[in-house]
């Protein structure tokens, strides 16, 4: 125990100039992305003011959706005594792009690194932290559909992105958030893909896109 503590008091929540570069870059392409299936691109019939304001939206919605989804699991880890950092995948990003132009996002644009000795239960935390910050910000997203407009629009995207970035992280696959969950905890990890999942088919089912 008192190494654990010694651990985390000597540890600290910094950025590097390249996690900052990765962060950033992570977040333009997913903005970029996400417009692209909000505004599909046709050629000679895409409205370039309807692609511009989706691409603004994005930027906002998914930009507090995926740091605030990044720093939880950095916040985390450090807490548990661990080197942590923000790293992106290029060949990800790629895809992410060339997915979504064909109606498709794949969004695993990179992931939050950690070393250290740690247990599977810390682990399973580090990799929750990320969805469950998802489905909090898709509550406090919700009251701003009541509004009309550009606002109502912001709330709209993003309670949808965050619920879509909520179950996508869950799914027990690779370098997904799910894997680690599945690893410590089936039940949790039922719960939250399960809730996860059920809110995201739900919400656009009655809701859809939001964007015309």
């Amino acid at each position: 125990m008192s190494v654990r503590t010694r651990q985390r008091s000597e540890t600290e929540l910094s950025f590097s100039d390249k996690e900052l570069f990765d962060l950033a870059l992570a977040w333009i392409t997913l903005s970029v992305a996400f417009a692209l299936l909000l505004a599909p691109i046709h050629l000679g019939r895409t409205d370039p003011i309807t692609f511009v304001l989706a691409v603004g939206l994005s930027f906002v919605t998914v930009g507090v959706a995926f740091l605030l989804h990044e720093l939880a699991h950095k916040v985390v880890a450090i807490e548990y005594g661990q080197i942590a950092e923000f790293r992106a995948d290029y060949q990800m990003l790629f895809l992410a792009i060339m997915s979504a132009l064909v109606g498709f996002l794949f969004a695993a644009p990179g992931a939050v690194y950690h070393r250290g000795r740690i247990t599977k239960q810390e682990n399973g935390h580090i990799a929750l932290a990320g969805p469950v910050t998802n489905l909090l910000l898709a509550v406090l997203f919700f009251p701003l559909m009541v509004f009309p407009g550009i606002l109502g629009t912001i709330g709209h995207l993003g309670v949808l992105i965050n619920l879509f970035l909520a179950a996508f992280n869950m799914i027990p696959f690779g370098p997904l958030d799910g894997k680690s969950v599945l690893q410590w905890s089936k039940p949790v990890f039922a719960v939250v893909f399960g809730a996860s999942v059920l809110l995201a088919i739900g919400f656009y089912s009655l809701f859809g896109i939001g964007l015309s």
